[in-house]
C-alpha cells in the first residue's frame, strides 16, 4: 500500500484540449508507488491525458461505498490500479489484509468500473505461478501460487474477470525503478555499507523497469485498444537475483564481492517461484510494442540516479 497527501485528488469534470477535443481522464490508485511515480514522470508528454492520483487516504479501494462515491464525483475513462499489498513475507502473517487489498479492492474497482463504463487496467504478478516450469510462462498456463501474496493477487484477477469485460490485467515481474523500495535500491544502499554480499542464485526471472511498464500502459490508453484481456509484460531476458545484483554493482563501478547462495540458505516466510520468466508474445503482437532488454533498462535507470 502507498501513501499520498490529500492534495493529490482533483475533482475532475470533463476538460477540453485545444480544438475542443475532450481529455481522457485516468484514475491511478496507489499514487505514491513506484509505478504510479513513473507514470507521473512521463505524463507531461501527453496533453491529451488528464491524471488523478490517489492513495488509500484519499480513496480506500477496499471500501465499496468510497469507490462508488469517488467515481460518481469524478468523470473517469480509465482506472489504472497500482494499489496493492506487496509485503510478500508479511502477507503470510497478514493473510486477511493481503486478500482485502489484493482481491476485495480489485473486485470493488471492477464492479464500479462496470457501472460507470470505465476501462480497468490492473497490475498483477509473476507470483501467481509456482515456478516449476522451465520455459517462459504464457497467459494460458495454469496459475498455482505458492504464497499468500501470490494467492491474493490471483484472486484479484479472478474477481475482475467475473465482473468486467473491458479490462487489461498485466502480470509483471521483479519491478524496480528510481522510486520507492525495490531490489535495485536495496543493493545500492548495501553497496555503501558493505564490501561483500550474498544473493540467491537459484531463483530466475526478469527485472522490469517500472518506467517501461508505465509507457506501455499509456500506449494502451492512447491507442484506445479494445484487445481486452490478460497480458504478460516484463523486460526481455532472464536472470537470477545474483546476476541482477552483480550487474547493478558493475554499473555503479563498485567492487563489492557478490557470493551466490541457494534459496535454502536464505529462508523466508513466503516461498518464491524458482522460475518465473514471463512470455510476452501476446502483448507484443496485440499492442505492437517493442520491449527493452533488462540490462539496457538497468543502465538507463542507474544513469538517471548517478548523473
Amino acid at each position: 500500500m502507498t501513501l499520498m497527501n490529500q492534495q493529490s485528488v482533483i475533482n475532475c469534470q470533463p476538460e477540453l484540449v485545444e480544438g475542443g477535443q475532450q481529455l481522457t481522464t485516468i484514475l491511478v490508485t496507489g499514487g505514491h508507488g513506484q509505478l504510479a511515480s513513473c507514470i507521473k514522470c512521463i505524463e507531461a508528454k501527453y496533453d491529451d491525458l488528464n491524471f488523478i492520483y490517489t492513495d488509500y487516504h484519499d480513496l480506500d479501494i477496499c471500501d465499496l461505498n468510497q469507490v462508488q462515491s469517488f467515481f460518481a464525483a469524478n468523470t473517469i475513462d480509465y482506472c489504472v490500479n497500482c494499489a496493492a499489498y506487496t509485503a510478500v513475507d508479511k502477507a503470510e502473517e497478514e493473510k486477511e489484509l493481503a486478500f482485502k487489498v489484493n482481491a476485495e479492492g480489485p473486485k470493488n474497482l471492477a464492479m464500479v468500473c462496470h457501472e460507470n463504463k470505465v476501462v480497468l487496467i490492473h497490475i498483477s504478478t509473476d507470483f501467481v505461478f509456482d515456478g516449476n516450469k522451465r520455459e517462459p510462462y504464457t497467459e494460458e498456463d495454469k496459475p498455482n501460487p505458492i504464497s499468500v501474496y501470490g494467492s491474493s493477487k490471483l484472486q484479484g484477477e479472478v474477481e475482475i474477470q467475473q465482473f468486467l469485460k473491458e479490462y487489461f490485467i498485466i502480470r509483471t515481474s521483479w519491478l524496480y525503478s528510481e522510486h520507492g523500495h525495490n531490489f535495485m535500491k536495496t543493493m545500492l544502499r548495501l553497496a555503501e555499507a558493505r564490501d561483500e554480499i550474498s544473493v540467491v542464485a537459484d531463483q530466475v526471472g526478469t527485472p522490469t523497469y517500472a518506467g517501461d511498464l508505465a509507457a506501455v500502459i499509456i500506449q494502451i490508453i492512447r491507442s484506445k485498444s479494445q484487445n481486452y484481456g490478460l497480458y504478460h509484460y516484463s523486460n526481455e531476458g532472464a536472470v537470477s537475483w545474483y546476476d541482477f545484483a552483480k550487474a547493478i554493482f558493475v554499473e555503479i563501478n563498485e567492487g563489492i564481492r557478490v557470493s551466490s547462495i541457494k534459496t535454502e540458505d536464505f529462508p523466508t516466510f513466503a516461498k518464491r517461484p524458482s522460475f518465473s520468466v514471463l512470455a510476452k508474445f501476446k502483448i507484443k503482437e496485440k499492442m505492437s510494442i517493442e520491449i527493452p532488454y533488462w540490462k539496457d533498462s538497468l543502465i538507463k535507470v542507474i544513469s538517471k540516479l548517478y548523473k
